[in-house]
């Protein structure tokens, strides 16, 4: 095996092993920062020693056994860690560890240690920026790099995101466990909040030449998956899931042949993904069937599911979508909420019941320099015949906007300034 082959190997076992080798060791030695650099030790071992022995027929196993030799080893060194050299001294006694072929996979508690890491990596201690850089790092497997990538930000800037997280971490004494009752109620959102932040910025991408980061939404979509098996009674999440599903269908047909947004009310809904959508609609009814209180995410979920439902634009439910968003309104109440209310209103109700409410906003601080407002209102203007002052509108969104791709389409409506309907970017 060359060393290319051997690297994009390595690689590929880290993408799919490493979340559940980090929740292991974080178990085993207590700091989820540790536990990283056992796993990153181990990974390096692999890229050595795998080009000429081949890719062991576990490799999940052998990356856990030399990482937990290197554990025992970094034990060693620290004498204030001698309780912890006995409990790993003792879980490994009864494996068979001469090489790291012969361990034995992870056994059933690896879900429970997986579960534990999400709680741990999006605990609400930490700011919402270092929950995602951690979250990426540790449950995802990415690099520093490709997190600095997807964020366009500075690859420095990542590092240090992740490298407070686990310092706050450790200073807090956050504890490496699942919460329960009303805890596991109190810290659900923080974790639900990550893996949708994730997915929409690959959904809608806030900066930068490129309209989606496909990458993202996977990653995302991946996570929700994934807690949804370890928490399946919890209708908030399968609520995520179905959002994220149903969003996701419609990706293939967002951009067009040069990667240009396609407003979602103009979409080749032939190009949208019938399995995931056929997957969104069942999360959906799961979280329905379990019950308990419907949350923010099922209500959106709910949205998305009236545009996956209807076979062309001009049959979308806009009633019940406004309706919709007025239940999302008094669940989670916020500026941005109340927008996506004024457009489907206007797109139920006529453009002038829709411009009232988004009228009713403009001196909302929290909308001061969020470009999908003037957006909004442009195109509730154009549709009144007002063209002027839609074109106004348009302009200031396309200054407001970080992403170019948007920035050309709105630059496009105001100079075309015809009366599309408004429907969100989709």
């Amino acid at each position: 095996m060359t060393g290319s082959e051997a690297q994009r190997a390595v690689d590929a076992v880290w993408r799919i092993e490493s979340a559940r080798l980090i929740a292991a060791l974080t178990r085993i030695v207590g700091d989820v920062g540790l536990a990283e650099e056992l796993a990153q030790d181990a990974l390096v071992a692999a890229l050595e020693r795998w080009p000429e022995s081949g890719i062991p027929d576990n490799p999940g196993a052998w990356l856990m056994a030399t990482a937990k030799h290197r554990a025992i080893d970094r034990i060693r060194r620290d004498e204030r860690h001698a309780r912890k050299l006995a409990e790993v001294a003792h879980q490994m006694h009864a494996a068979r560890a001469d090489s790291p072929d012969d361990e034995a996979a992870p056994g059933d508690d690896m879900g429970d240690d997986l579960l534990r890491l999400v709680f741990l990596a999006c605990h609400p201690v930490l700011s919402a920026e270092a929950r995602v850089a951690l979250t990426l790092r540790v449950l995802c497997g990415l690099t520093t790099g490709e997190i600095a990538r997807a964020f366009l930000v500075a690859e420095s800037t990542i590092a240090q995101r992740i490298v407070r997280a686990k310092r706050t971490l450790t200073r807090e004494g956050a504890s490496f466990e699942v919460p329960e009752g009303p805890e596991l109620a109190r810290r659900l959102p923080s974790v639900l909040e990550v893996v949708y932040l994730v997915f929409n910025e690959g959904y809608a991408a806030t900066a930068g030449d490129d309209w989606m980061r496909p990458s993202l939404c996977e990653e995302a979509l991946r996570l929700g998956r994934i807690l949804a098996e370890l928490v399946p009674k919890e209708p908030e999440v399968h609520g995520l899931v179905a959002l994220m599903e149903l969003q996701a269908s419609r990706s293939g047909a967002r951009t067009g042949a040069s990667g240009e947004p396609i407003r979602l009310l103009e979409q080749d809904r032939a190009r949208w993904d019938q399995l995931l959508i056929r997957r969104g609609l069942a999360s959906l009814a799961r979280a329905e069937e379990l019950g308990g209180g419907l949350g923010p995410y099922w209500v959106q979920a709910a949205v998305a599911a009236c545009h996956a439902r209807a076979r062309t634009a001009e049959e979308t439910d806009w009633a019940r979508i406004a309706a919709l968003y007025g239940l999302l309104a008094q669940l989670a109440p916020s500026p941005v909420v109340e927008l996506n209310r004024a457009v489907a209103v206007g797109m139920a109700y006529g453009p002038a019941a829709g411009l009232t409410l988004a009228d009713s906003l403009a001196g909302d601080p929290a909308l001061k320099d969020y470009h999908l407002l003037p957006s909004v209102r442009g195109d509730l203007l154009a549709r009144l015949g007002r063209g002027a002052e839609a074109r106004t509108e348009f302009e200031r969104a396309a200054s407001l906007t970080r992403n170019q791709r948007e920035r050309m389409l709105l630059l496009e409506r105001a100079h075309t300034c015809g009366g599309e309907d408004q429907s969100g970017q989709g």
